[in-house]
């Protein structure tokens, strides 16, 4: 076997990266409870701050350990947005149910990420793919910066600031959308993927 091939299917479930994706969402229940039970607290807690940022790290490593061992696979693909939308729109949810976030703004990036993601999954269907933009990648960064500031004592009482950087997700959650709808609408008029 060469340097440069592949060391599993493309189809591969059981990979390295794969495993970890998967832990991150099974894993990602927890996390919901100790937001809701901290709820005296405004949902912050230590614990909830530490294991986001597992989450985070793992969503970095996943990805990377996949190119570095070969076993970048199309479940893998599929499952690491999952498992990203999971981890968010759960912890936004969680937040908003104890009242430390607005409704508007959930209910907004909820229906986006669900709108998107059968949208996707349209595409799929007609074998189209639609890269995610630069714009996209910050989006997802904004989104896990929000939750993590929501969640860390620190800024229990600091209620401006996490409202601020939620619009600020909120705004780039939405116009990501429209990017991946108007480059989807061309993909499917062209009949082929964007690159």
């Amino acid at each position: 076997m060469t340097e440069n091939q592949p060391r599993y299917s493309s189809a591969g479930l059981a990979t390295p990266a794969n495993l970890i994706t998967m832990a991150r969402i099974v894993a990602s229940p927890i996390l919901f409870i100790i937001i809701l039970n901290a709820e005296d607290h405004g949902g912050t807690s230590w614990a909830a701050f530490i294991l986001g940022a597992i989450f985070g790290v793992s969503d970095a490593v996943d990805g990377r350990l996949a190119r570095a061992t070969g076993s970048v696979t199309k479940v893998g693909a599929f499952l690491d947005p999952l498992a990203d939308k999971v981890v968010v729109l759960g912890c936004m949810l969680s937040l908003w149910s104890i009242g430390r976030f607005h409704w508007l703004p959930v209910l907004l990036i909820v229906l986006r990420e669900l709108w998107i993601s059968a949208y996707r999954f349209w595409l799929a269907r007609k074998s189209l793919v639609v890269p995610a933009t630069e714009l996209a990648k910050w989006k997802t960064f904004a989104q896990g910066t929000t939750l993590m500031i929501a969640v860390m004592p620190t800024f229990q009482n600091i209620d401006w600031l996490v409202t601020l950087l939620l619009w600020v997700a909120v705004a780039m959650t939405l116009i990501t959308g429209w990017q991946y709808v108007r480059s989807g609408s061309r993909a499917s008029a062209s009949g082929s993927s964007l690159t």
